[in-house]
């Protein structure tokens, strides 16, 4: 540590941040952060971890001298603020006398949006060596928690596919394949769920450790509108936020927009295109944490290559902004159109990102005593209203998913209980050992959006002029509770002795005893399927059962598996019952019902280019968890044939046709996307597609006696182009029609089907540009099996269901029989974004046999 001048950004890296045709890469980019931090006492740079790949992930702490030393005690503060129970008001007073302003920025979640970790040296370089006014005060004044990378690993793979394109016809095209190991963009949608491990590094910082006042997650948008959008939010509004949280926005908001305009920076948008009931990306769950969670957005380049842009092609009507592109109350000074460079998206990120830590310098004060109100009103809220608390029972179809349904909330810093006696709660009773989250806590909001029903607005801010549905800026629900299938009970009023709850406490798992028969699994629990495959992995034979088997201690479910007793599973089953929290049954008499021997299945599943397929990725890490062995399968593979040679099951993920085949992909991307965005260009060798010699290989491969699984739209490929008697009821239908963007339906299971073993008779299953089927008559209708259907009414549990008639009775999963195989058509999002802990079992249950 020193005081030392570094060197700028420029003179390091040989190029200015932002220049044409130049990209820092993060190796890069970390040596510099290290550097800065040997030669000034105002930066610190923390390394919280390795990254999905093993690459450092990096939090960097720029302050004053004095406030650096005193990092702790201000961290405590922020804290204590975030969570005012038990403080007066004088001495809430004093704390934020005493404390500082945290204001946490992040950059490039999404790898190819690039600008913000380009920015960031030369932001940071600014601060520590700045010595304006305006510098001192914020370094002063102010904790600037900045998160220069949030995805190291896509930032290295997108800087190396730009150079190595670099001066080629397809210099700037995008990356092919997904822009992170498994989820590319998706990574701002793991906010509550916190699969990936970068996502857990920024929720230890926001969520626990630090707590700020503010976070700005620096994004990219299309090229053909607005340069740049910056808060607040449109309409619709979620309902759990405190209110204080929309006034903030307007207010960083409008000192980002007087200090761009200042800055002579046209074509700023704000209060427009980006709504505030959005999916708990970490730009919008950080409302309900009662943080100011913002979003900027900047028109892309092609990565660091100019795009030029006719002022004829630029356009308006977006949300909240007239269909011309024109000057307006949140769009007063229009950019006219030109060159559009890294180097500008660089330089109006920074003045946001400056003007933020300029205004929370300014009203420190008010910053922090804000942030108390917002918590304090909270628990007030909870208090008052109803209701009063969830209850997570002990009895659960699942109970391990339940408790690790409790251990994501305590990631979220939401305090949960854990009751010391019998107690009584809406006249019910639960025994000794229940969890409990009351409302009366600062983080209320959260509370009642993951766990309570959530209804989409159906209302002017979500129907176009003509009444026609507006999409939602993601899933129309993101509730935790109904995705991993857990029952919680909303309750008015509880009695009882509680404890706060600092870790899970899981069943330490046992094997009851020695059998020379054998032991039962419960099928209904998700880890059984890591058991199994562990057993299988070490040669141990396991069966499963085809009907239902009483013993005295538990009633298992059909599809239950029966590990019989042989050499070494004794030692095998404690080993699995130790390390998974699983109870082994030894079994006293033999069973009565049918039973045959599982075998693992040789699992392939297709992977495409055209960007990546977010659905293939998200299914690859579930699988890893699960230890599923599988292969992925490219275009030349299957178009090969002969696939049952190798495969027993091949999957496709949740797709549309054209970008599985190949064929008519610019006409869907036109489709789609209307001329907003156009169809990248790229290389001959990552333009993918099965075409139709893949079909008839896939169709040969079933006929064969291989398993086809199409999850959700790939559901329409065998339906269209095997000929299969089954219709999409959906098809063609207007959204005026019918309209159910990402919500959790309720539905009926056949769970005495192999595919439906260990499902609960009723389901909440999610939908998401799903269809709904229906057999068509034929002469070997006993060949079509439907596992999943809809109710005959009260079919949307949480989200947005516009024609609830078109759903009834319909099937939602088919086993359809064609040769010697068999087409598993799953028409929902049964392991979307590894969140749907509660349907994982019909994909799980289709790669065993």
């Amino acid at each position: 540590m020193g005081d030392k001048v570094p060197p700028s950004p420029e003179e390091f890296f040989g190029f200015r941040m932002g220049a044409d045709r130049r990209l820092a890469r993060w190796d890069r980019i970390v040596e510099y952060f290290r550097l800065l931090e040997e030669s000034s006492e105002k930066i610190r740079v923390l390394e919280l971890g390795k990254t999905t790949m093993g690459n450092p992930f990096l939090l960097v702490i720029i302050t004053s001298p004095e406030n650096m030393r005193n990092l702790e005690r201000l961290s405590e503060i922020s804290r204590r603020i975030a969570d005012p129970r038990g403080l007066s008001e004088d001495e809430a007073k004093g704390l934020v006398e005493e404390g500082k302003a945290v204001i946490c920025q992040s950059m490039s979640l999404h790898a190819t949006e690039v600008g913000g970790t380009q920015m960031a040296p030369e932001l940071a370089y600014e601060l520590i060596t700045g010595d304006s006014p305006e510098i001192r005060r914020i370094l002063g004044e102010v904790v600037f928690l900045m998160i220069p990378c949030f995805n190291p690993d896509g930032q290295i793979m997108v800087v190396d596919w730009y150079n190595k394109w670099l001066g080629t016809e397809y210099e700037g095209c995008p990356l092919p394949w997904l822009y992170h190991k498994y989820v590319g963009h998706d990574n701002n949608r793991d906010a509550f769920m916190l699969n990936m491990v970068e996502s857990q590094y920024a929720a230890r910082v926001l969520f626990r450790e630090w707590v700020p006042q503010a976070y700005i997650d620096h994004h990219h948008m299309g090229s053909y509108g607005a340069r740049f959008y910056i808060p607040p939010y449109c309409d619709p509004i979620h309902p759990h936020a405190d209110p204080l949280i929309w006034r903030e926005h307007e207010w960083y908001g409008a000192h980002m927009a007087v200090k761009l305009e200042e800055a002579g920076k046209t074509g700023v948008l704000s209060g427009a295109q980006y709504l505030a009931w959005g999916h708990l990306g970490f730009h919008w769950i950080t409302e309900y944490h009662n943080i100011a969670g913002m979003l900027t957005e900047s028109a892309s380049a092609r990565l660091a290559t100019p795009i030029y842009i006719h002022r004829s092609q630029l356009r308006g009507g977006v949300r909240g902004m007239s269909s011309t592109y024109e000057a307006q109350l949140r769009f007063p000074n229009p950019w006219p159109g030109g060159w559009w460079r890294l180097r500008d998206i660089v330089e109006q990120q920074k003045i946001a990102a400056l003007a933020a830590l300029d205004l929370a310098a300014k009203n420190r004060r008010e910053v922090l005593w804000n942030m108390y109100l917002k918590a304090r009103r909270q628990v007030e809220r909870g208090e008052a209203g109803r209701p009063y608390a969830f209850v997570v029972p002990l009895e659960q179809h699942d109970p391990l998913t339940a408790l690790k349904m409790v251990e994501r909330l305590l990631l979220q810093g939401i305090e949960v209980h854990r009751a010391e006696e019998e107690f009584e709660g809406d006249g019910g009773l639960y025994p000794r050992g229940t969890y409990v989250v009351f409302l009366q806590q600062p983080k209320m909001g959260l509370i009642r959006t993951l766990l309570g029903r959530a209804l989409y607005p159906d209302n002017e801010w979500t129907r176009g002029r003509d009444g026609a549905p507006l999409r939602p800026q993601d899933t129309a629900t993101d509730t935790l509770a109904e995705f991993m299938g857990v029952r919680v009970v909303p309750v008015d009023e509880v009695h009882g002795e509680f404890s706060v709850v600092k870790k899970v406490e899981f069943p330490e798992g046992m094997v009851t005893g020695e059998s020379e028969i054998g032991y039962l699994l419960d099928t209904r629990l998700n880890d059984s399927y890591i058991a199994v495959n562990r057993l299988l992995t070490s040669g141990i034979e396991v069966l499963r059962v085809e009907g239902e088997v009483d013993t005295p201690d538990l009633r298992f479910p059909p599809g239950s598996f029966l590990i019989p007793h042989q050499e070494g599973v004794e030692e095998a089953l404690r080993r699995g019952s130790r390390s998974l929290h699983l109870t082994f049954h030894a079994l006293r008499e033999e069973v009565e019902v049918g039973v045959r021997e599982v075998r693992r299945l040789r699992v392939g599943m297709y992977q495409r280019y055209y960007g990546g397929n977010m659905d293939e990725g998200w299914t690859r890490w579930l699988l890893e968890q699960y230890e599923f062995p599988y292969a992925t399968l490219m275009d030349e593979e299957i178009k090969g044939g002969d696939l049952a040679e190798k495969y027993d099951v091949i999957i496709l993920p949740n797709d549309p046709v054209p970008l599985i085949t190949g064929e008519k992909v610019e006409e869907y991307f036109e489709k789609r996307f209307k001329g907003r965005f156009p169809m990248p260009r790229y290389p001959p060798e990552y333009r993918s597609g099965i075409g139709e010699e893949g079909v008839e290989s896939l169709k040969e491969f079933v006929e064969a006696g291989g398993r086809l699984v199409t999850l959700n739209q790939a559901c329409q490929l065998p339906i269209e182009r095997f000929r299969l008697p089954v219709r999409d009821v959906l098809s063609g239908l207007s959204p005026k029609d019918f309209y159910c963007p990402g919500s959790t339906l309720r539905a009926l299971t056949d769970n005495s089907h192999p595919l439906a073993y260990g499902m609960p008779e009723r389901a909440l299953i999610f939908f998401w540009n799903s269809p709904a089927f229906e057999i068509l008559p034929s002469d070997r209708n006993e060949r079509y099996e439907v596992v999943v259907e809809y109710p005959d009414s009260d079919v949307l549990q949480s989200g947005w269901l516009i024609g609830e008639e078109h759903l009834r009775r319909k099937a939602a999963l088919i086993s359809a029989s064609l040769g010697e195989g068999e087409v598993v058509l799953i028409g929902f999002r049964t392991q979307h974004r590894a969140q749907t802990h509660g349907t994982f079992k019909f994909l799980f249950n289709a790669l065993l046999k």
